[in-house]
């Protein structure tokens, strides 16, 4: 399994359009939510179809796997608690979206929608539960987009990590959780684009602007992680 990881696009169209370029060359490419631009002066209903499309677009290249993120909030539950239900639009056989668990090759994949208030968060205890039980020893791989406290949610200034999530990754031991959210983290002394809790690896690709997107290679049969920005390449050993 080789996948490419990116997140917190933001309408940044071009950036969708070079990992259209990309793709092929990884059995699975990750996006790891904020897909919106809360600050662009394009309305959300117009940035939603661009981005719509965009993703029907990657998902011809090979699987995609998307989670929403705080940005992509445009809609809300019974409960009245914020959800990125555009996202269901866009669903399909090689595009899985929040609330999926799909297998890709020798690796299960479960998308974790952003959690806006508690029935939310418990939804998303609930998925991963039920995700266990069809995990039967392979590879399980998370989508989150805001990552645990440590060293990927450093912004500089203060850790803000997602206070569930350590709980969840006690419990279920995935094998790796694909978040972004904290642009700053892996630039910034005392951060980092990679951690590791347990058995479990964390990865966050942080933010660039520029054509392309700051992403991660991860290659789990080489057991191998690359981090890919317009300063160079970081190179982990996954052991």
């Amino acid at each position: 399994m080789r996948l490419l990881l990116t997140s917190d696009l933001h309408y940044r169209l071009r950036h969708y359009d070079w990992l259209s370029g990309a793709a092929p060359s990884f059995d699975a490419v990750v996006i790891a939510g904020d897909h919106i631009d809360m600050a662009s002066t394009v309305p959300d209903g117009v940035q939603i179809a661009a981005l719509s499309a965009s993703l029907a677009a990657l998902a011809q290249k090979t699987r995609l796997l998307v989670c929403s993120g705080n940005h992509d909030l445009n809609a809300r539950n019974a409960e009245g608690e914020k959800t990125a239900d555009w996202l269901d639009a866009v669903r399909g056989d090689a595009l899985a979206v929040d609330g999926d668990t799909v297998a890709v090759g020798d690796t299960l994949f479960t998308a974790c929608p952003w959690w806006d208030g508690p029935h939310a968060r418990e939804g998303v205890a609930r998925l991963l539960q039920a995700a266990a039980e069809q995990r039967e020893g392979r590879r399980w791989v998370w989508l989150h987009h805001a990552p645990p406290e440590g060293p990927l949610s450093w912004t500089g200034k203060r850790f803000y990590g997602d206070a569930a999530l350590p709980e969840l990754i006690a419990r279920f031991a995935p094998s790796a959780v694909l978040c972004g959210h904290i642009h700053e983290a892996p630039y910034k002394k005392g951060g980092s684009w990679v951690d590791r809790v347990g058995d479990t690896w964390l990865f966050n690709a942080g933010n660039q602007i520029g054509d392309i997107p700051a992403f991660i290679e991860i290659d789990f049969a080489r057991a191998v992680a690359r981090w890919v920005t317009s300063e160079g390449v970081e190179e982990r050993a996954l052991q």
